[in-house]
């Protein structure tokens, strides 16, 4: 079985940026709609994706078409199952997508938080969906987003071999919620285009489904994106799931860890992101960390 299949550059209107890593490796910035991007893609030249899309109504990041502010839970739901329909393809027979997702209550208030310290924090339009009337749940409830969205790509085909618990024991406390307990994990979803595939067991430094992982203090992606997840987090889901000299796929890039750590471990990376500002921000540093 090949695992590294040859991996050709993307060739299309979504290239914002590419260039060569120090250890053999390229990397590409493609700047659109994943879902759109996706199709350049060479057919299984991506290892492996890992990936953490914007949270359903937890941030505005201020562009056209961005994903999480659809006015349906439904609507979010599909579009994160039809981006990863899309970017199937791309992926290698024997590749594994690592998708980490959280949560979001539904309040159900039905008042505008315009001048809201915490919404405006958030940079988000007025009166979020999830504050209104009509997603047909009680009010307060944990919405279980995660789960909705794992579920219909088992459902779209795609095979869900572990829902790992990553616990984040220095996450940001909620004071304001004083009838539950705050939360202190998240979930990263593995899933797997066939039932064989490539997977290294000694890259889980004996932490199997429960990991233990720190917020980064000092990121690259931080100032400029508003959620960056862990270095550590991408270097054990590279370490289990992508082969040396392999491609790691980010279709929701962001402030750039993924491809940041790619390259530090000696693989070739692939990025999509739908903002302009985000995608000058990641090829910039990467061009400054290859010429290092």
């Amino acid at each position: 079985m090949d695992l590294q299949p040859e991996f050709t550059p993307a060739a299309g209107d979504s290239v914002f940026a590419a260039g060569r890593g120090r250890s053999n490796t390229t990397w590409q910035v493609l700047q659109g709609d994943c879902r759109e991007a996706a199709t350049e893609l060479t057919p299984g030249s991506i290892n492996t994706v890992i990936t953490s899309p914007p949270y359903y109504w937890q941030r505005d990041y201020e562009v056209s078409g961005q994903f999480g502010l659809e006015p349906t839970i439904d609507g979010f739901v599909q579009n994160l199952v039809d981006a990863f329909a899309a970017i199937r393809p791309a992926l290698a027979d024997d590749g594994s997508v690592f998708l980490n997702l959280g949560d979001t209550y539904y309040s159900a208030k039905g008042k505008p938080h315009g001048q809201d310290n915490k919404h405006r924090s958030r940079r988000l339009p007025g009166l979020r969906a999830v504050d209104g009337p009509g997603l047909g749940l009680p009010r307060k409830s944990l919405i279980g987003i995660p789960w909705r969205v794992a579920l219909a790509m088992q459902a779209d085909g795609w095979t869900l071999r572990s829902a790992i618990i990553w616990v984040r024991n220095s996450a940001i406390p909620e004071p304001t919620s004083k009838d539950r307990p705050w939360r202190k994990y998240e979930h990263i979803f593995q899933f797997s285009k066939s039932p064989r595939y490539y997977f290294d067991r000694a890259g889980l430094e004996g932490e199997e489904d429960v990991w233990y992982i720190e917020p980064d203090r000092k990121s690259l992606a931080r100032g400029t994106h508003y959620a960056p997840y862990p270095r550590a987090l991408v270097e054990r889901c590279i370490s289990i799931g992508c082969p040396e000299g392999g491609t790691v796929l980010d279709p929701f890039l962001g402030g750039g860890t993924t491809m940041y750590v790619a390259e530090e471990m000696g693989r070739s990376s692939v990025g999509v992101e739908l903002n302009p500002s985000f995608c000058g921000l990641v090829a910039d540093n990467m061009t400054k960390i290859t010429a290092e």
